[in-house]
């Protein structure tokens, strides 16, 4: 589905707040923490890349793959 670059960078944004508020809620990182955690990831890579289409899923699904990153 080809969606706008606006589009796109919406929701890429949406995803990254949410994976911002997991962190600190569930992991009890601070807002820099979980800034610095989750753009500083190979996930925010790819999600930043539309050709994964990551930014179409939930963000509960992405979150499970930056738990994985994390705990690795």
């Amino acid at each position: 589905m080809n969606v706008s670059q606006a589009e796109f960078q919406n929701m890429k944004e949406e995803i990254v707040k949410d994976l911002i508020a997991r962190l600190m809620d569930e992991r009890g990182l601070s807002m820099q923490e979980a800034f610095d955690t989750v753009y500083n990831s190979r996930l925010f890579e790819k999600l930043s890349d539309p050709q994964t289409g990551l930014y179409f899923q939930s963000s509960g699904y992405v979150y499970s793959y930056l738990q994985e990153e994390i705990e690795k």
